[in-house]
């Protein structure tokens, strides 16, 4: 997963999984996309970042359910210049004490280090992580927990980032496709 530059095939295969061939006409442009990175001191990983410059800026169709969210959408009651806490899953419904302040955590998953990309209902919404650790991965968020996307992570037989989780959607796989592992008895 590159998060500095995106391919020339990855860019393809995102036009052709939101159907797009405009000639980015629905895209930002690079000064806008510029413009919203010193507005919130990030970087956007790529290839989301070229994504929106060059290719669209949201679209009706999914990922995720209900659409993509265009770039100032997604930054909506977001602080993305903030640092993203987590490093791996955590179901807060289940937390045993091990954060101090559980609550704050939530609020900071929810709210710092992502953009907000869109959901696909019930309180389930992706965001892609545009700071720390995580920087370039794509979470699952809900009202229980919230867990990375990609192989790598377990759940998924899916690459990791922007185009893994849209290449996963655009195949019409299951967000949860990766047979369980076996028990050791």
């Amino acid at each position: 997963m590159d998060m500095e530059r995106a391919t020339p095939a990855e860019l393809a295969a995102l036009r052709e999984a939101f159907g797009v061939d405009d000639g980015g006409a629905s895209a930002l442009g690079w000064d806008a996309v510029r413009a919203f990175e010193a507005e919130h001191g990030v970087v956007l990983p790529e290839p989301y970042r070229s994504f929106v410059a060059e290719v669209s800026d949201g679209s009706f169709q999914g990922p995720p359910e209900y659409g993509l969210v265009g770039l100032a959408e997604s930054a909506k009651g977001q602080d993305p210049g903030r640092l993203f806490p987590l490093t791996g899953p955590w179901v807060w419904e289940d937390d045993d004490g091990g954060h101090e302040d559980p609550d704050a955590v939530v609020e900071q998953v929810v709210h710092q280090g992502s953009l907000n990309l869109g959901t696909d209902g019930c309180g389930m919404d992706w965001h892609l992580v545009v700071t720390g650790p995580q920087r370039g991965h794509i979470w699952l968020v809900t009202d229980v927990g919230a867990l990375p996307f990609g192989a790598e992570f377990g759940h998924t037989t899916s690459a990791p980032g922007f185009t893994g989780w849209v290449r996963h959607w655009a195949a019409g796989k299951e967000w949860f496709d990766a047979e369980p592992a076996e028990s050791a008895e």
